[in-house]
């Protein structure tokens, strides 16, 4: 087995014909070919995982204003600054 497919994970899924009408339509439209299918799925699977992950986030935090939400963003995006800062300094890297 080569090592690209080592991190590949064979799924067997089962899609109402019209959906596989549909996406290979689709597909063919766009010039893509039968072994695009896969990367279709996989980059739908991303963008639906982020898609819900937002909205749970944005559920998370509906009871925060934009002012308390900006100032969190604030507090972490310095965290992470900070934390960047002194691994750089830790390996003598300068910007």
């Amino acid at each position: 087995m080569s090592a690209v497919n080592s991190t590949l994970t064979r799924w067997t899924v089962s899609v109402p014909k019209e959906t596989d009408i549909l996406l290979r339509r689709f597909l063919v439209e766009r010039g893509m070919k039968k072994g695009d299918i896969s990367k279709f799925i996989v980059d739908a699977v991303k963008w639906r995982v982020f898609e819900q992950t937002t909205a749970e986030i944005r559920e998370q935090f509906a009871d925060f204003s934009p002012e308390e939400l900006q100032h969190l963003a604030d507090e972490a995006t310095e965290a992470v600054r900070m934390e960047m800062r002194k691994e750089l300094l830790e390996k003598k890297i300068t910007c």
